[in-house]
């Protein structure tokens, strides 16, 4: 057996009668906050470069997507197999340039692509509010993550932000501003707001979801 079929049987026996009592009690929802530990953990050993760790919290992160898959299968809705087929299938229909004909010769060509192929993809599922300027973004994507991608979708689709974002003020942050410089000015905003009891995640998100409500109202 390969080593992936080994962990499935693995988790399977702790969750059959028999096995682990906290295994059997977990469910999709409880064990989301070991997901996000396990992403965060995973993000660590990146940051400092620390190789023979990543490759532990990536086995971490690893067994999570096998307990759900597993928890699922038992429910009957699918298994391990189906969830490694479905993205297989999704790299190869989103990287035509690589399994098909076409060639791209740019990342940005590759983007442009990609965001194609996914808008053709979303055709087939749920209909989108075609109302809304934009798209739905994860509900538990961190603060910072989500007002990135909120600037990204006003950059991008070049909408009206005038009167809600002060376009000008990014403009001269941006130029003054390299990776260390803008790591210092993070943690000081961080900190400061400790000291006076503020939530920095919760008003970043606020304000964030402030924006888009603003410019959602500007189309009405």
């Amino acid at each position: 057996m390969s080593a992936i079929e080994d962990l499935q049987q693995t988790m399977a026996r702790l969750r059959e009668p028999g096995g682990c009592p906290w295994d059997q009690e977990q469910t999709h929802a409880s064990l989301v906050r070991c997901l996000i530990d396990e992403v965060s953990e995973l993000i660590e050993t990146i940051d400092h470069g620390d190789m023979p760790h990543m490759r532990e919290e990536l086995g971490d992160v690893l067994i999570q997507v096998v307990f759900h898959a597993r928890m699922a299968e038992e429910a009957g809705h699918f298994n391990f197999d189906d969830v490694a087929r479905e993205i297989n299938e999704k790299l190869i229909r989103r990287h035509p340039h690589v399994f098909g004909a076409e060639k791209l010769e740019t990342s940005e060509q590759v983007l442009h692509q990609w965001d194609i192929i996914k808008a053709g993809e979303k055709k087939n599922g749920p209909p989108a509010n075609s109302a809304k300027f934009f798209k739905d973004l994860p509900p538990r994507l961190p603060a910072l993550m989500f007002a990135e991608a909120v600037w990204k979708q006003i950059e991008k689709k070049q909408l009206p932000a005038g009167g809600v974002v002060d376009a000008a003020q990014v403009a001269a942050l941006g130029r003054h501003l390299d990776e260390e410089s803008l790591g210092r000015m993070l943690f000081e905003i961080a900190a400061a707001a400790r000291a006076k009891g503020l939530d920095p995640e919760g008003a970043l998100r606020l304000h964030a979801t402030k924006v888009m409500t603003a410019i959602e109202a500007k189309r009405t």
